[in-house]
């Protein structure tokens, strides 16, 4: 298989991955293992391990990994049709490799991020089978919840650094306009990509107004949380716990760790984190989820343990029907030519994101305008797939994921039907591809060499194998 595919699926297992992979701790041993060709560690003979089928640096992968691999994917709806076990291995070799080196590059991975991914995973695994730990543990034929958290957690760490490896290698590559355009030219005509039917929609969104008094029976609350524990000595978990409306918080054990180096959480909330000393609590204030305090457990260098009691308020009845009024009010505006769409954007949107813009929606995946019809967001196609250009939708309900509602307009402001690549049209498109080539080879070239440098050792079956990579150092 192409390396394109192997990396593909290396994507897939990376999002699916929960398999039993016996790992060798990396610690210092008697004996350590020397990083040559053909090298090979001195103990490595002393110790007999039934099932292994491959060694790379300090892992190991079992035999049994290959089909738990298989089955997990498919079991995640994956699709391995045609995909060989040779293959599958050669995904797991390459996961080993990156993980062995980015340990060797002292790639830190924080045992709190895992713990929480561990925790947040479990969490989502429960609800497929009903909240009931004991049916979770007999799918995956573990016999008690810690151990199963162990393996998960080694799973997690070692994708992690894997990820993280790959990420450092393809950093600092950057493509140049003449690349690209060298791209481009050397693919033939009629090989070159056929891209979809594209259209550019815009957006007017209203949104329910809170009221003062809402606003201000929140933010009274907070204060009387914020008093007693800091001049009570109230518990602010307590607070937490009884009050809190942020569901991630709990599936976290109530502690989210902020790092000064790498954001996380808004940009508000981390401001009033980073101001507090340790046992403070914050003033309230306010975010896109609605209002906070913020309280400091513990600081370690650029790393700060906080809890945050959230509270969202209350929309009446009466301010959403507003919204929606005021919105159907736009629309027969500009239904009657007495504005345009873009103007009514800007005029009346509530949409910070877009309202500048004329309400136009950018493309999260191109940042772009244009919006591929193939792959677009099912619940935007849904919405705009009967307007003609130019057409405004009726006005439209949306819920977001936090239960946030508001109503908004949609119109298609251009369409480009489905036709092959265009150098000019189509440029941010060609630069991706062109990129992601650039990113694969130089990921190729580095894996050639590591895997020279690296000890590697493949057992049984899997010495036949044809793979892509110089995996058995012929």
């Amino acid at each position: 298989m192409k390396y394109i595919n192997r990396c593909l699926i290396a994507t897939l297992l990376f999002a699916n991955a929960l398999v039993a992979q016996e790992v060798i701790e990396d610690k210092p041993q008697e004996h350590p293992i020397e990083k040559k060709q053909d090298s090979v560690p001195s103990n490595f003979n002393t110790v007999k391990v039934d099932g292994i089928a491959a060694v790379v640096g300090d892992f190991i992968i079992l035999e049994s990994d290959i089909p738990k691999e298989r089955e997990q994917i498919i079991a995640a709806g994956g699709n391995l049709d045609g995909v060989s076990n040779c293959q599958l291995m050669g995904s797991l070799l390459e996961n080993k490799l990156y993980a062995h080196h980015a340990i060797q590059d002292s790639i830190i991975v924080s045992d709190v991020e895992i713990r929480q991914q561990v925790d947040y995973q479990i969490q989502q695994f429960l609800q497929y089978f009903g909240g009931s730990m004991e049916k979770l543990l007999a799918y995956y034929k573990k016999e008690d919840e810690q151990s199963f958290k162990d393996e998960m957690f080694e799973i997690n760490k070692n994708t992690e650094l894997a990820k993280r490896m790959r990420s450092k290698i393809v950093q600092e590559v950057e493509i140049t306009p003449e690349e690209v355009r060298e791209y481009f030219n050397k693919i033939p005509k009629e090989s070159r990509p056929t891209f979809g039917t594209e259209l550019k929609v815009a957006q007017i969104v209203a949104e329910p107004k809170i009221s003062e008094e809402e606003e201000q029976r929140i933010i009274d609350k907070l204060n009387g949380f914020r008093e007693d524990v800091m001049e009570r000595g109230a518990s602010f978990r307590s607070k937490a716990v009884l009050y809190g409306e942020d569901p991630g918080l709990k599936q976290s054990g109530y502690i989210y760790t902020l790092d000064r180096k790498k954001p996380r959480m808004v940009r508000e909330f981390r401001q009033a984190a980073f101001a507090l000393k340790e046992g403070e609590v914050s003033e309230p204030f306010k975010t896109d989820f609605g209002y906070h305090i913020v309280y400091c457990q513990k600081i370690r260098g650029q790393q700060y343990d906080v809890s945050h009691v959230l509270l969202k308020p209350r929309i009446s009845n009466k301010a959403i029907q507003d919204a929606k009024e005021r919105l159907e009010k736009v629309r027969q505006r500009i239904i009657d030519g007495d504005i345009t769409f873009a103007d009514a954007a800007r005029e009346a949107s509530d949409e910070k994101a877009t309202r500048n813009d004329g309400g136009q929606l950018i493309n999260p995946e191109t940042q772009d305008y244009n919006f591929e019809l193939t792959r677009m967001e099912p619940s935007l196609y849904a919405q705009i797939q009967n307007l003609k250009d130019n057409e405004v939708s009726l006005v439209l309900k949306d819920e977001d994921n936090r239960g946030k509602v508001s109503y908004k307009l949609l119109t298609v402001t251009d369409r480009i039907d489905e036709h092959k690549a265009d150098y000019a049209r189509d440029f941010l498109k060609i630069k991706e591809l062109a990129l992601k080539e650039k990113q694969l080879k130089s990921i190729e070239e580095w894996q050639a060499k590591k895997i020279i440098d690296t000890y590697v050792k493949i057992e049984g079956d899997y010495k036949s194998c044809n793979f892509s990579g110089n995996w058995l150092k012929k």
